[in-house]
């Protein structure tokens, strides 16, 4: 930003870059609604929803009390700040650098600015002369080569570095000095064994720049034999690699409307993909994803599909990376493309509409882990087994949301078979007392541990409520017993409770029936046993929630089915779809008897 720039201008422009959802997200809880955000007014206190944010124009308002304005604002009314304040703490979150001012008040340009705009000379100079210059001819059949044309060049900046010499002399030609060129890494500093030089030579030029949109460095593919195949700028004031995501400058509102990013490897990954319209989308330039990458996406979004290579070392980065992005709280799905491909490639062949089918069938990153190891038999085999828990639960432990680690505490028991219990204190945590998830059912503890108990187990109530009719109407058991197994319960109380019951007949005392239960399992047959049948017909009541367990199983049953469908082969898509429909009668039957007798 120069230092010439008005008042007026300096704020439009650090409004544009501004992300007014998250700096008023920080204080109000927004949700989204189509092109908008909105959320209780935090100007009248309000309950409902009727506070908007427009995220594209970068302006909110409430229609109750008529609030409105924009980030500026929102801060100098809501936290008080002077309108300099307010102007300074959005530029500072939306790496804007505001021109400096000297004791006697007078702007004075940011230091960086000569770098920027080095940087962005020799960027025009690279683009200059791939169109036009004889010895770019190999850069542009190159790029004829891999479908991409002019526009889409222009687009992003591609440019040539021919002669190194050449373009160290032009920079020298119009007043850049050595020092300067240096700084910016366009020129070596030179060492005992080398001369200082060009740092850039035959290579196709992609400028690389920061979430503002300053040109901060290049990435430079060779187009023959020399080494490396991609050569990047080096380290500098404005540039470090591992804090910026190539695109990202572009594509930051783009995630934000649509609550999601697509990550992929590689320049011309993330070029493909934006040239066919898909404009939510950033690249980690060739590297497994840092802390600080990570957190520049979560201020957008918290869904990142990670469309690396699918080839081992693809699969290996793609892991790496959502382990980092767990952390963050942030969802992560992965992108499996055919044997071979990778987002440039595909893209190339395919149109469009075959990358978002691709994109809709995304697995969760927990999902395809676990995936791998089944097709790799490593759940069928106990030295194996082991193996693939070690390696599967350091992602539970990284997962920084709750709800989420539960649900692959969940899912990993499915798997491996091994209690969830089990799991969880394998990886150091206390089991959770609540929880979304299905848990499995561990070995019967000793009566000096008390067992830990699930309080939202689908089908809990369910349960609960079989076991309570069958105390309270003890002949219904031995027909019961004969249709309903041990295994049908998943509390583990209900459970227990049940076994007793089918263990020690209709006829037991109490004292036998608990003689072998927990204290909390006691305390709760003695709750039961003081609500009774409630006022319903036992045998109804029993059907009811017979009724409700199985149609809990065909429910499973039935999502087990959409999981394969995603990779069976045409004609396995078509048994697996007769047996959905089976199992789709099947539940609209017990639906039937459950409705018919709730009690």
């Amino acid at each position: 930003m120069t230092a010439s720039m008005t008042r007026e201008e300096v704020k439009e422009r650090v409004r544009e870059a501004a992300d007014i959802v998250q700096i008023i997200g920080e204080s109000v809880s927004l949700k989204r609604q189509g092109n908008t955000y909105r959320g209780p007014c935090p100007f009248h206190n309000g309950k409902d929803r009727n506070f908007t944010i427009w995220p594209k124009t970068g302006y909110y308002k409430c229609f109750v009390c008529h609030e409105q304005g924009d980030v500026f604002s929102f801060l100098q009314k809501r936290l008080g700040m002077d309108f300099p304040t307010a102007l300074k703490t959005v530029a500072e979150r939306s790496g804007i650098d505001l021109p400096r001012t000297d004791p006697r008040g007078q702007s004075s340009p940011d230091p960086r600015e000569v770098l920027w705009g080095t940087l962005a000379t020799a960027a025009d100079h690279f683009t200059s002369v791939l169109w036009s210059d004889p010895a770019a001819e190999q850069a542009r059949a190159y790029l004829a080569s891999r479908g991409i044309d002019r526009d889409t060049a222009d687009r992003f900046g591609l440019g040539y570095a021919a002669d190194g010499e050449k373009v160290l002399s032009h920079l020298r030609n119009l007043g850049l000095e050595d020092a300067r060129l240096t700084e910016v890494g366009l020129r070596t500093p030179g060492d005992d064994d080398r001369k200082p030089g060009p740092r850039f030579w035959h290579r196709l030029m992609i400028p690389i720049h920061d979430a503002a949109g300053h040109i901060v460095g290049f990435g430079g593919r060779t187009l023959g034999t020399g080494k490396p195949k991609y050569l990047n700028s080096p380290d500098s004031p404005i540039f470090g690699k591992s804090k910026l995501l190539y695109g990202f400058h572009a594509a930051k509102l783009a995630m934000r409307r649509e609550a999601k990013v697509i990550l992929v490897e590689g320049y011309f990954d993330l070029i493909r993909v934006v040239a066919t319209g898909i404009d939510y989308a950033v690249a980690s330039m060739g590297t497994a994803l840092t802390e600080a990458q990570a957190q520049l996406l979560v201020r957008y979004t918290r869904q990142v599909m990670i469309a690396y290579d699918s080839d081992r070392p693809g699969l290996e980065a793609t892991f790496r990376s959502a382990d980092v992005l767990l952390e963050h709280g942030v969802r992560v799905r992965v992108v499996t493309f055919p044997p071979g491909d990778d987002p440039d490639s595909f893209v190339a062949k395919h149109s469009r509409a075959d990358f978002e089918a691709l994109l809709d069938q995304a697995l969760d990153v927990f999902d395809r882990k676990v995936q791998l190891a089944e097709r790799g038999g490593w759940f069928a085999d106990l030295s194996k087994k082991r193996r693939a828990i070690d390696k599967l639960l350091p992602t539970i432990r990284v997962t920084a949301d709750p709800i989420t680690q539960q649900l692959y505490v969940g899912r990993l028991a499915e798997a491996s078979g091994v209690s969830a219990d089990v799991l969880w204190r394998e990886i150091g945590v206390t089991a959770p007392d609540q929880g979304p998830v299905q848990r499995a059912i561990p070995p019967r503890a000793s009566r000096s541990s008390p067992r830990p108990q699930p309080r939202l187990i689908p089908g809990l109530n369910a349960e609960r409520e079989f076991v309570q009719y069958l105390l309270a109407a003890r002949a219904l058991l031995e027909p019961v017993a004969s249709r309903v197994e041990v295994s049908m319960l998943r509390d583990e109380a209900s459970r227990a409770i049940y076994t007793a019951l089918r263990s020690c007949g209709p006829d037991a005392t109490l004292e036998e029936l608990t003689r072998n239960l927990q204290p909390e399992e006691i305390a709760l047959v003695q709750e039961m046993q003081a609500k009774g049948t409630m006022g319903a017909n036992p045998a109804q009541a029993v059907e009811h929630c017979i009724a409700a367990l199985r149609e809990r199983e065909l429910k499973e049953q039935s999502r087990e089915i959409d999981k394969k469908m995603k990779y069976a082969t045409d004609a396995e898509k078509n048994n697996l779809m007769h047996e959905k429909t089976r199992l789709r009668d099947a539940m609209r039957v017990e639906s039937s008897k459950r409705r018919r007798g709730a009690p």
